[in-house]
């Protein structure tokens, strides 16, 4: 079955956006050559993927539209801390916390650059 391989992050400030991921997620960026294009790494081992960052070449999302492309969602171990975190690094929160029963807490947000992304906390209790 065909899985995820990769994921691309679109930003207007790429330097801004790599200071987000970096500080919310301890996230690595490594420019590819010349190219204004970053190898993104999320982890040593385990489940995930590693991607990309690149300059935005088209407008903006719109704040209040529906997601157009993909949301990723980042597997955290404690989502109350990192709802506070990724706020205070310019986050806004674009659907609060909620239980996926049986499963954990899901919160989405938008990052610095309009993006949607997930956080979630595993939780088999959660209700």
């Amino acid at each position: 079955m065909p899985r995820p391989v990769h994921f691309e992050i679109h930003a207007d400030d790429t330097q801004r956006a790599i200071g987000f991921y970096t500080e919310l997620f301890a996230w690595t960026f490594a420019q590819w050559g010349s190219e204004p294009y970053w190898l993104v790494t999320t982890g040593d081992s385990g489940p995930g993927i590693n991607g990309g960052l690149l300059p935005r070449r088209g407008p903006r999302p719109d704040a209040m539209g529906p997601v157009n492309g993909y949301v990723c969602t980042i597997d955290v171990d404690n989502l109350d801390a990192y709802i506070a975190r990724a706020t205070s690094l310019g986050a806004s929160v674009a659907l609060p916390k909620m239980p996926i029963p049986s499963v954990g807490w899901l919160a989405y947000f938008k990052d610095t650059e309009g993006n949607v992304f997930g956080m979630m906390q595993a939780d088999a209790n959660a209700r």
